[in-house]
């Protein structure tokens, strides 16, 4: 059985939009598999519908989803509350991500498109702090080493540690020719 969600763009003037495309159930769970060990806040970038966002909290994170479509907002928000997740566990923002400091989160998770995985790390590397997990659904970020991967194909999810990718980062740019 399929069920079918018609949404409408919502404008915003963020020039790094990706369109929305929910996560699989394997994807949901193959980032519940790197979040093992893991506590604290997390932040879901692009949350849709909240299918991320209502995993993770249900794991015992602190979750905030960011999302610029008011109607994925407004039903997550319903959803939260049809299913009795707290707020203090599951809150949903109609926020541009790109326009918020994230430094507060130790986990981050996205699903977003290959075309600003390299933009999402610059700015991931500017402002979350050095043991924050990021995981990304499908598109890996370009030039950062995985600390692991689950799945494959459409399903799969990589998870890097900040500390790491900026030491690995650090070591090439000291050393231009070692990917060579």
């Amino acid at each position: 059985m399929f069920t079918v969600i018609t949404v409408l763009p919502d404008r915003t003037d963020s020039v790094h939009q990706v369109p929305y495309l929910p996560s699989s159930r394997d994807q949901t769970q193959n980032v519940m598999k790197l979040l093992e060990g893991r506590r604290g806040r997390l932040a879901d970038l692009g949350s849709g519908d909240g299918r991320l966002v209502f995993a993770a909290s249900s794991a015992g994170f602190q979750c905030t989803g960011f999302e610029i479509n008011s109607i994925l907002v407004a039903y997550a928000r319903s959803k939260a509350c049809w299913i009795g997740v707290p707020s203090s566990q599951a809150t949903f923002v109609k926020k541009d991500f790109w326009k918020t400091d994230l430094s507060p989160y130790n986990n981050v998770t996205a699903f977003l498109a290959p075309g600003v995985m390299e933009v999402l790390g610059e700015k991931l590397l500017n402002e979350l702090p050095e043991e924050a997990l990021v995981i990304s659904c499908r598109f890996s970020v370009p030039n950062w080493p995985q600390k692991a991967s689950v799945g494959s194909g459409l399903d799969q999810t990589f998870a890097y540690d900040i500390s790491s990718v900026r030491s690995h980062l650090r070591m090439q740019s000291m050393n231009p020719r070692a990917d060579r």
